[in-house]
């Protein structure tokens, strides 16, 4: 799998898998890391929306 398909999969994971948890589980604030350098952070807004900030970490 090339380095833009694992960018776009943690991205989908996140938006998806990871957004999904955080509803569910009535989170107010989530921190993942895969231990590959893909991070994500999820924090609940006021207004209830879901504030999501990831990265991806590509060696070359």
């Amino acid at each position: 799998m090339d380095e833009e398909n694992k960018k776009l999969n943690w991205a989908g994971f996140v938006e998806t898998t990871i957004v999904n948890f955080f509803q569910e589980n009535d989170l107010e604030k989530l921190q993942v890391e895969d231990g590959r350098g893909n991070k994500a952070k999820l924090t609940k807004q006021k207004d209830n929306g879901i504030k999501a900030e990831y990265t991806s970490t590509t060696n070359l």
